[in-house]
């Protein structure tokens, strides 16, 4: 026995479990904030569990109070996420909206919830939204938390206490014409869509900035590679331009996923049968997220299949791993051509923003790309996880929409922070060697193949050779043969010409 509680003891120590065999583990943010609110006073709330007390303070009710005592996990909260708080007042609001037009509730209890929506709305309340996104439960935890504090929220505002739930009940008011199962997944489809306009706005900064530095450099003469070999002659400009063309496919990729998640299940209930909906809210509720948001929401043709299909999360998780793809590959580049300075490519210098060694003195280091190329990996990580959860979801319902929201949403968050690191810190202020290009397109041997036309492959396949054997430019070997004369190299081998440099491609 003593032996396995020293490997028990080790293993905890090893994963982070615990420092000492009986230590527990440290209280997290969200268990912190909880422990704070219940030193004091107390109202007493009951569930199908029985009583339990719960802060005086709290906005919250009963239910959140049991999911902070049982998911105490990751200590990332609702609150962590804005958008996703302001996603679920909106789906509540459009709700309660829906449900008036439709007769099903009293224009007062509408009023009181209009008021806790602009609150929240106006950045009050959000340290309520406590529960924690590693959840179990297929999202019910934070549906209920949503629904507890705009309770408490609309009841005060309108001169009530909290939980004096006969005038503005979570369940029966908040929730009403709904289940966890359709305003959960509405209300992360709502956040997605929030954040995206604002991923979409830093990308488009980013695609300027790349412009920008194209137009700056654009007859500069490089050799382009393929393969890391020496391939034929580009402008830095072009280079920086085709960076920029490629993001620009990216936002469009992003705006076409956009449209997946469109289509919500509101008014499916439970399991999409629509139980306790009254006519007409489905499509009532679709219009009024619609006229909110200014997005083209619209009520699925299937509701069962809604409820559990992630088609939604699944393309949009796609579209930021590719994303992610696309600016790991660029920032993979940029590392490359500022490598040395002295050993390396060298081709720019990217701007030096800290030391980079604690033992090597006058080393800096590309960190911003390094950075980004953490944030993909990372994002690529989510997409994975997203994948998995869509794919476990069982009969009726997908109880791991958490993890697919939470994912998402930390994906949309690193890369639109990202993006703005990389424009602002690294894109705006790099400069190009024209030195060294110049001495790479002097001394380079890709140049050759310019020469096919005039000479042959075979010729230019010998040249090539013979600048390899000798160490010297293909020029140099062109004027020591006589091959051409200086108006034929001059025509025949300008960089810039050989490039095929389109000034009216870009946008100057």
């Amino acid at each position: 026995m003593k032996f396995t509680a020293i490997i028990s003891a080790a293993l905890l120590t090893f994963t982070g479990l615990a420092a000492y065999p009986d230590e527990p583990p440290k209280a997290s943010k969200a268990e912190q904030t909880s422990k704070a609110q219940t030193s004091g006073a107390t109202r007493v709330e009951h569930d199908l569990l029985g009583e339990k007390r719960v802060p005086a303070n709290a906005f919250y009710g009963v239910q959140t109070a049991r999911a902070l005592e049982n998911f105490q996990i990751s200590g990332v909260s609702m609150s962590q996420y804005p958008e996703f708080v302001e996603a679920f007042a909106i789906v509540k609001v459009a709700a309660a909206r829906a449900n008036t037009k439709v007769g099903a509730m009293k224009p007062e209890r509408l009023a009181a919830i209009e008021k806790a929506y602009d609150a929240v709305m106006h950045g009050k309340y959000r340290d309520q939204f406590v529960v924690d996104w590693y959840q179990g439960g297929a999202g019910t935890s934070a549906n209920m938390n949503a629904n507890e504090v705009l309770a408490n929220v609309g009841l005060e505002l309108t001169g009530r206490k909290k939980g004096e739930y006969q005038f503005l009940e979570p369940h029966d008011d908040l929730n009403m014409s709904q289940s966890t199962n359709d305003s959960y997944p509405t209300a992360i489809k709502i956040a997605f869509i929030m954040r995206n306009d604002k991923l979409v706005a830093e990308l488009q900064q980013l695609v300027k900035s790349f412009r920008a530095k194209g137009n700056e450099y654009l007859e500069v003469p490089k050799m382009g590679r393929t393969e890391l070999q020496d391939a034929v002659p580009m402008t830095v400009g072009q280079e920086f331009h085709a960076f920029a063309s490629a993001i620009e496919d990216e936002i469009r990729l992003l705006q076409d996923a956009e449209k997946y998640l469109y289509t919500v299940n509101m008014g499916a209930t439970a399991i999409g049968t629509g139980i306790n909906v009254p006519k007409g809210y489905p499509e009532a509720v679709a219009a009024e997220l619609a006229r909110i948001t200014k997005k083209p929401i619209v009520p699925a043709k299937d509701m069962l299949a809604a409820t559990w299909d992630q088609q939604g999360f699944v393309v949009y998780s796609s579209a930021l791993k590719s994303v992610a793809i696309k600016l790991s590959k660029i920032s993979s580049d940029l590392i490359l051509l500022a490598s040395g300075p002295r050993a390396g490519l060298a081709e720019i210098d990217l701007p030096a923003l800290q030391p980079g060694s604690s033992i090597m003195p006058g080393k800096v280091n590309p960190v911003i790309p390094e950075l980004i190329n953490v944030i993909s990996f990372r994002v690529m990580g989510n997409d994975a996880a997203v994948g998995i959860a869509a794919h476990a979801g069982q009969l009726q319902l997908n109880a791991y929409e958490p993890l697919a929201g939470l994912s998402v949403m930390e994906s949309q968050q690193l890369l639109q922070n990202g993006a703005a690191t990389l424009r602002s810190k690294c894109v705006n202020g790099i400069t190009v060697n024209k030195k060294v290009l110049s001495h790479y397109m002097e001394t380079t041997v890709g140049i050759v193949t310019a020469l096919n036309p005039v000479l042959g492959y075979e010729k230019a396949t010998e040249l090539a050779n013979e600048a390899y054997r000798t160490d010297k430019g293909i020029i140099e070997i062109i004027r020591e043969k006589k091959l051409l004369t200086e108006d034929q190299i001059n025509e025949l081998l300008d960089p810039v010409k050989l490039a095929n440099l389109d000034k009216s491609k870009y946008r100057m």
